[in-house]
């Protein structure tokens, strides 16, 4: 892919993260490796969804400024690290999704074998621990992942998701919140139906059919196992079930409540008899 093109894709990545909200303002960063020892990188303190050819920056691997008019993101140092880490990874985007987000906040990983599309493309999503953005510390919660998934949420903080080019990058970030909304939806609903290990098996025959051969894992079934949860009155309440066994859902006390609705019936017709 030539250099023009590159740079046409880290745009176009720009507009679509902030037009989906992904961004707002100055968040967010997209960088792309053109060289063995070339990057090119959205710039700082502009919004990523307005910006021009002659805004990037094309830095060298210590993250100097080689290239433009502006000075590149103060979270390069993340993207040269996984570009490092990985020589693999020809494409690296940051952003700041909602729902993944939040699930960042709430330190729930995006990790239980749920959506076929999700288990075959992008695979597991795991939290690294919070580090202060804009330096060193962000990027050394990540090195425990790195070389075996492709997205990561980073705790009270964003997500980050690396490709073979850049569209495949950002994809691979609009899969990761679709799949979060989803997944915030059904647990709102009342639980979350897993798949177990031999659905999983098979979506993993059909990944390896298509090529797809990234080091992502496809998800944790140890994460996806069924776990009772109990209410205060210790009334079993919808849990996290395998695909094609029942939820199980509490019977509703309406005993008293019956009761009462009937007593009140009877007072008001033997009322309405003496009117």
């Amino acid at each position: 892919m030539t250099l023009h093109q590159t740079k046409m894709d880290i745009l176009e990545a720009g507009r679509r993260l902030y037009q989906n909200r992904y961004i707002v303002s100055s968040d967010g960063n997209v960088s792309a490796r053109v060289e063995e020892d070339r990057i090119v990188a959205t710039p700082t303190g502009l919004c990523k969804g307005t910006l021009g050819m002659e805004d990037l920056c094309v830095c060298d691997m210590d993250g100097t400024l080689v290239s433009g008019r502006l000075k590149p993101s103060s979270e390069v140092g993340m993207h040269l690290f996984l570009y490092r880490e990985r020589p693999d990874i020809k494409a690296v985007v940051h952003a700041h999704p909602p729902t993944a987000t939040g699930f960042s906040v709430a330190g729930i990983p995006l990790t239980d074998c749920v959506l076929p599309e999700v288990i075959i493309t992008v695979g597991s999503i795991p939290i690294a621990k919070y580090g202060t953005p804009g330096g060193p510390e962000i990027s050394e919660p990540i090195r425990q992942y790195v070389k075996d998934y492709d997205a990561y949420l980073l705790e009270n903080h964003g997500a980050t998701t690396v490709g073979s080019d850049v569209m495949d990058a950002y994809f691979k970030m609009e899969t990761m919140e679709h799949f979060a909304k989803i997944l915030f939806v059904a647990k709102q609903l009342g639980g979350v139906n897993v798949l177990n290990n031999e659905q999983v098996g098979k979506l993993l025959q059909i990944r390896d059919r298509l090529g797809i051969k990234g080091p992502n894992p496809a998800c944790d079934l140890n994460s996806s196992q069924p776990v009772p949860q109990a209410s205060a009155n210790g009334i079993p309440t919808v849990r996290t079930r395998s695909a094609g066994s029942q939820t199980a859902r509490p019977e509703a006390d309406t005993g008293p409540r019956n009761n009462l609705v009937d007593e009140i019936t009877r007072r008001v017709m033997d009322q309405l008899k003496k009117a």
